[in-house]
């Protein structure tokens, strides 16, 4: 079978995530501009998608979202321009910075939160609840063993002499 009759008819876990992703992102965010919030991009989500209330380390953000910190920190200066986040002290760490929402930053996760929620539950709908708690279930597992695997293949390549060459 061709690639693309194989992308087509038979998927594999790549394309079925990439497509998923995509279009939950296209979805999410011409929904979000609808709403008011015009100027956020998909990538901006790397950032906003993990950000605790009372604030996040750009260190924990690269690690949640699985972007590199210099990634992370150029998404940060773009959504500090933007008014959603901005850098404060954190107070565990003087010499650490927190990034927190503004409230303009609160009212776009708050929106993103209710869009996702709605968007979920129009799938278990259209599935069926049991069915759609499954996926989650099993989508859970394999994105924790999938990304158990990078780590363990990024331990291993650290600690292998030439690893690459």
């Amino acid at each position: 079978m061709d690639r693309s009759r194989r992308a087509h008819e038979d998927p594999d876990l790549g394309m079925l995530a990439g497509r998923t992703l995509f279009a939950l992102q296209r979805a999410l965010f011409a929904e979000l501009a609808v709403q008011g919030h015009d100027k956020l991009r998909p990538r901006h989500g790397a950032v906003l998608a993990y950000l605790d209330d009372s604030g996040t380390r750009a260190t924990d953000l690269a690690a949640r979202s699985g972007r590199h910190k210099q990634v992370i920190g150029t998404l940060v200066d773009e959504l500090v321009e933007l008014g959603y986040v901005e850098r404060r002290r954190d107070p565990a760490d003087r010499r650490a910075k927190l990034i927190v929402p503004t409230g303009k930053g609160r009212d776009l996760i708050a929106r993103s939160d209710a869009i996702l929620a709605a968007m979920e539950a129009a799938h278990a709908r259209a599935v069926g609840e049991e069915a759609y708690a499954e996926f989650k279930r099993v989508f859970r597992l394999v994105a924790a063993r999938q990304t158990a695997t990078m780590a363990d293949a990024g331990t291993q390549a650290a600690l292998t002499p030439d690893a690459g060459t």
